[in-house]
């Protein structure tokens, strides 16, 4: 069959490069904002005058008769259509005659794919959004639960000093509020129309582009029609977007992955999002933190494929840029999915405060509070550093923690130690001195629980 497009050419091709050159197959996931743009782009035809108003209202009527079909299966996709768009104004003009032939007026393809994609894309961002701020929610709420566990934080992958469990997770939290913003900026970027470029230098026809980009949600137009059809800036912001979101999922996998192995057993992941070995009857596999974290590797293609396609593109419209949508599907589809199983996960996650609390102990983290206890006695830092470490080195022969040594063990190696030694190193001691802004005291914590709470309200 001959495509919509036949003339200067015989509209005809072989099946091979049909195959080649089709995109309905990926693209029909955007027939909704294909088929509501085209009813706001008739819209707009009829109030100017382009067509009659009861043209207008004939596509219109036509276009939401497509729309309710698709929706409810009664109608289904042509995949020998060469994309969404030639589709639906097949459809239409089977089903309308020469009327069903005036809805491409005014537009092209380039504009219209550039329109849909758009809004398709903010609507994605949307449910994103959402998503993240359910993981926020499961975070915060794991964070109250766990206010006054303390566990070693980390540098260099040791244990180094003593945090509240509740501050280590309110660090994902404070990641995921920028994801946020950053994809509310780029959505905000993205709102605006490309509808009326056309193929590249406008239409000679008298069209209102702004009265379709409001009847769209737009915020505006693009306002030079070559960037309004070869722009996929947007595109390559999302996936950069997207690639952070990853990334600080795959941080935090990373992090619960080691925190429910038998070497740390901090926590203990539900039965729900775990698997078993095939041979191995103890084993329970953190599977999904594990798949995210892989994933991320997934999205990051993305965002690479997408950058390698348009770095070499002259203007304006070129086909390359038909690989857009893979790549930034794909990407949607596989955050979506991370997110939807990531915010459960972590909310059914049981914490082990007890475990938790005897690595700080073994891990001599309250060592740096045992040195400036003696720096407040009146002994220089360094001197104090290398009797702390003495002190350390001791326990770890003895099989011992710095709380459990005596009173006399200490003045042994100084008489400035007194009994109040013991409270300067009680581990709650030592994180609630942590007073800066910031820190990892209770009272700051519940700062950082609030302030993340008014944000998402």
């Amino acid at each position: 069959m001959a495509k919509m497009w036949a003339g200067r050419t015989s509209g005809v091709v072989d099946s091979i490069a049909d195959d080649f050159n089709s995109s309905i197959s990926f693209d029909c996931r955007m027939y909704k904002q294909d088929i509501t743009g085209s009813m706001a782009h008739a819209a707009m035809l009829g109030a100017k005058g382009i067509i009659s108003q009861a043209e207008a209202d004939t596509l219109i009527d036509g276009l939401q008769g497509i729309l309710d079909d698709l929706n409810s299966g009664k109608l289904e996709f042509d995949l020998s259509c060469e994309d969404i768009h030639m589709f639906v104004e097949q459809v239409l003009t089977q089903r309308l005659g020469d009327v069903g032939k005036k809805l491409h007026t005014a537009r092209s393809r380039n504009d219209q794919v550039a329109l849909d994609l758009r809004m398709y894309l903010r609507e994605e961002i949307d449910e994103i959004s959402q998503l993240i701020r359910r993981l926020l929610q499961a975070i915060v709420k794991q964070a109250e639960e766990n206010k006054h566990a303390i566990v070693p934080g980390y540098t260099h992958l040791q244990r180094a000093q003593p945090i509240l469990f509740s501050h280590h997770l309110l660090a994902y939290a404070m990641m995921l509020l920028r994801d946020l913003n950053r994809l509310k900026d780029c959505r905000r970027r993205m709102n605006v129309s490309p509808i009326g470029s056309c193929a590249l230098a406008g239409t000679t026809y008298d069209t209102d582009r702004y009265l379709e980009a409001e009847r769209l949600g737009f915020d505006g137009i693009c306002l030079n029609s070559i960037d309004g059809v070869s722009d996929r800036d947007f595109c390559v912001e999302l996936l950069a977007c997207f690639s952070t979101v990853m990334m600080h999922l795959s941080r935090f996998s990373e992090e619960i992955i080691l925190w429910s192995s038998w070497e740390f057993q901090f926590v203990q992941l539900s039965d729900s999002y775990t698997t078993g070995s095939s041979i191995m009857p103890q084993k329970k596999n953190p599977d999904m933190a594990e798949l995210c974290r892989g994933k991320t590797g997934r999205v990051y293609g993305d965002l690479t494929a997408m950058l390698t396609t348009l770095k070499g593109l002259p203007l304006a419209y070129n086909k390359d840029m038909q690989e857009d949508k893979e790549a930034v599907f794909d990407a949607v589809d596989t955050v979506k999915m991370c997110l939807k199983v990531f915010a459960p996960m972590v909310d059914t996650m049981q914490t082990k405060p007890e475990n938790m609390k005897k690595a700080a102990q073994t891990g001599f983290i309250n060592a740096t509070d045992l040195a400036d206890y003696l720096v407040k006695k009146g002994m220089p830092f360094r001197s104090a550093y290398q009797i702390s470490g003495q002190i350390v080195a001791r326990c770890i022969r003895e099989g011992k923690v710095l709380e459990t040594l005596s009173l006399e063990d200490y003045q042994s190696y100084s008489d400035l130690f007194e009994k109040d030694v013991f409270e300067e190193i009680d581990l709650l001691n030592c994180v609630e001195k942590r007073i800066s802004e910031g820190g990892t005291s209770v009272a700051s914590v519940e700062k950082q629980i609030a302030y993340v709470k008014e944000r998402l309200a």
